[in-house]
Parts: structure tokens; C-alpha cells; sequence
């Protein structure tokens, strides 16, 4: 497996980010659907939505969304402060971020099972660790670099199979990867809603299992050259 992992670096971390992508779709449906109308992956939802909020009578929140923020950029600082100085294409400090990722999910998920029914500054506390843990994914996986695949938002990876595509440069583009981010976040969603019906906290175990194994299978799929990086950027 780990010879199968190693054999096309390029391929392997495309399909991890693309996994990581489908968590974010799960994710941002338990924080829209089930924190008050917050995205805790896509910020240029929660911008929009605080844009709309400031109008008098559209009922959408204020607190909630600016709280998802700040955590995304505490999130985004703290990655990319730990990975500036690596050289590998996936480092030690990868895996830790990643693993982080999942970590705070999971301790999320300990906080919202620690109530039968939480307070409101609770569900508030999990926006922001959410929010907090998309930050540290995105910017991990900007380190990583694998193109057109953010695993957050997927507004620019449209942009670039619409203006590549038969009516727009007429050029090669990477249809395939562009098309399963595009439908991988939008099922994420959907299973995000749909495990919304049994609890909040089975999507958000789903996401962090997810993100748990992309961060064993990326640190497994580590080569040579990788390691030789990594002792060099330490």
C-alpha cells in the first residue's frame, strides 16, 4: 500500500485534498444548517452573509459568522506560520497540522456532547473552533499546492472549467479534478444534511475521521526525497 501511495506523489495528494474537499462540504452544512446559518469552511459565504445581516430585518447573524472569521484566519496565521520553512512536498509538520485539524474536530465534538441541550455560547465556542479548524486545512493544503483544488471553496476551480472549456480558450485543463471538487463539496453538503437528522456531531465525526486519515495515508505516501526535504527544512 504505502509503494502504491509513494509510486505518484502528484496523484496521491490530489486525492487526499479532494477527500479533504468533501469533508469541507459536510462541514459547512453542519454550520449552516446546524449553527445558525454559518459557512465554517467557505468564507466568502460568511462575508456575504454579514453584508446581508447589516441590513435591518433579514433575521441573519452577526456574532456567528464574524466569530467562524476569526477563527479561519487564527486557523490560516497559525499554519502558515509552522509550514513556511518547509521544503517537502508533504513534511512532518504537514502531517501535525492535518492531524490538528482533526483533533479539534473531535474535541468540538466532546464539547457539544458534554450538554444534552448546549447554550448558545457553546454552539458559538464550536463556530469558532470550526472555523479555526478549516483555517488551519486550507492553509495546509495551499502549502501543499495541488492545483485547482483548495479543499474549501470551489468558486475559482468553476471559474477556470468555464473559461477553459469549449467556449473559452478552447485550451487542455484538468476537467476531471475540477469536476470532482465541484461535485465532491456539493455532496459533502448533502451528506452533511442528511447526517444532520440523526445529530450534529455525526457530520462533524464523519469530517474529522476523514481528515484523520488523509493526514496517516499523506505521512505514509511520504518519499524519500520528501524525507530529505524535510530533515533539510528543519
Amino acid at each position: 500500500m504505502i509503494h502504491l501511495l509513494r509510486r505518484d506523489e502528484e496523484s496521491t495528494h490530489l486525492g487526499l485534498m479532494l477527500a479533504l474537499t468533501l469533508s469541507t462540504g459536510v462541514i459547512d452544512a453542519v454550520g449552516y444548517l446546524g449553527l445558525d446559518k454559518v459557512f465554517t469552511g467557505n468564507m466568502t459565504g460568511n462575508v456575504v452573509i454579514l453584508g446581508m445581516a447589516l441590513v435591518s430585518g433579514t433575521g441573519l447573524p452577526i456574532l456567528g459568522p464574524v466569530l467562524a472569521l476569526v477563527g479561519f484566519m487564527a486557523g490560516a496565521a497559525i499554519a502558515g506560520r509552522v509550514l513556511r520553512d518547509t521544503k517537502a512536498a508533504w513534511a512532518n509538520r504537514t502531517t501535525v497540522m492535518f492531524g490538528s485539524v482533526a483533533a479539534t474536530l473531535f474535541a468540538a465534538i466532546i464539547v457539544i456532547l458534554a450538554w444534552n441541550d448546549p447554550p448558545h455560547w457553546v454552539l458559538l465556542s464550536v463556530t469558532t473552533a470550526l472555523g479555526l479548524a478549516m483555517g488551519l486545512q486550507a492553509a495546509t493544503a495551499r502549502n501543499i499546492a495541488v492545483k485547482d483544488v483548495t479543499t474549501v471553496v470551489v468558486t475559482s476551480t468553476i471559474t477556470g472549467l468555464a473559461a477553459d472549456a469549449l467556449l473559452g480558450d478552447r485550451g487542455v485543463q484538468p476537467w476531471k479534478r475540477r469536476v470532482a471538487a465541484i461535485v465532491l463539496i456539493g455532496s459533502g453538503a448533502a451528506i452533511g444534511a442528511a447526517l444532520l437528522q440523526i445529530d450534529i456531531t455525526v457530520g462533524m465525526a464523519l469530517s474529522a475521521v476523514i481528515t484523520l486519515a488523509v493526514a496517516i495515508l499523506g505521512h505514509l505516501s511520504r518519499t524519500p526525497a520528501d524525507k530529505a526535504a524535510d530533515a533539510d527544512g528543519s
